[in-house]
């Protein structure tokens, strides 16, 4: 299914978009059950509800149109957002071009050092949950950055949490999959990271964190590493790659997170940018009034528009 959050009629409600592509199944307003209520809801309330849920897909008892309602991010407010940095080509060409910006010299991508601890655990940050928006929703300019740039990810949603999961039993955790666009203020980003910590505000600003256009359940989504995944402003192709390129699958970081560390239904984890898959790599960045899209085989368009003021 492609899982859905809008608004109608200024009231939040779930359900899933249907074969057509234009009209939603809408599943608050088909049930009085607490579990459709909102993502989260169904999100814990297991297996019934989801089957319930397909049922109401494959026989709708009321239905909206799509382009009727406002879509939001499939789940507006995720239970904890962590991102990852999964893919060494992304990471090699966003070092070799970091000073292109401030008047220097872009580098070899292949000689740039990479700490053997990125190959040896997933590396990532906690993002700021309150910051969420869908597509179609404006990604305000910080107003302290001059160098926005878009990232093209995708990431899971939990359906069970745990601890101490093992990898071979990590793929049941998934309840589904998004397009993750993790914008980034460049300027600001590389100025606080000479700290040592972060990153905090070149992330951490409203309309910071896009997903959507919906949340594909794990079952549809036969193989999540090898998904071609591609980015476009204003109509032509900055990005191309493949998510079979991640050093660390989401088996791996589930693992990886919940070793002696509950996680719980709802949490969010991003893949971390794809190779090739900013601005920054290729020595470009966006400016106000662009339109970015994010398209992902399986997975939809996330279109949004970089605004200031």
């Amino acid at each position: 299914m492609k899982l859905v959050t809008f608004e109608t009629n200024g009231v939040r409600h779930i359900g899933a978009v249907l074969g057509d592509g234009k009209s939603i199944a809408d599943f608050t307003a088909s049930s009085s059950g607490p579990h459709f209520r909102d993502m989260l809801a169904l999100i814990d309330s297991g297996g019934a509800a989801l089957q319930e849920a397909r049922a109401l897909e494959k026989s709708p008892k009321t239905t909206v149109q799509l382009s009727a309602v406002n879509l939001l991010a499939p789940v507006p407010e995720p239970r904890q957002m962590r991102d990852f940095l999964c893919f060494e080509m992304h990471l090699r060409q966003a070092r070799a071009n970091r000073y292109l910006f401030t008047g220097g010299e872009r580098g070899d991508p292949a000689k740039m050092e990479i700490p053997q601890v990125w190959y040896e655990q997933p590396i990532y940050y906690k993002c700021n949950r309150f910051s969420v928006v869908g597509t179609g929703h404006d990604v305000r300019w910080p107003l302290e950055s001059k160098m926005l740039d878009y990232e093209l990810e995708f990431g899971i949603f939990l359906g069970k949490g745990g601890v101490n999961i093992k990898k071979e039993n990590a793929r049941s955790h998934i309840f589904g999959f998004c397009i993750f666009n993790d914008v980034s203020a460049r300027d600001i980003q590389m100025r606080e990271m000479q700290g040592q910590l972060g990153p905090t505000k070149g992330k951490d600003f409203d309309t910071g964190n896009v997903m959507g256009p919906w949340l594909v359940t794990a079952d549809e989504v036969k193989d999540p590493y090898n998904l071609t995944m591609t980015a476009r402003v204003n109509g032509e192709e900055w990005s191309r790659g493949n998510s079979g390129t991640m050093q660390h699958k989401f088996e791996d970081i589930i693992a990886h997170v919940s070793a002696d560390e509950t996680v719980r239904p709802g949490e969010f984890f991003g893949s971390g940018t794809v190779g090739n898959g900013c601005g920054l790599e290729q020595g470009r960045l966006l400016k106000e009034g662009d339109v970015v899209e994010l398209e992902i085989e399986g997975l939809g368009v996330l279109r949004n528009t970089f605004v200031k003021g």
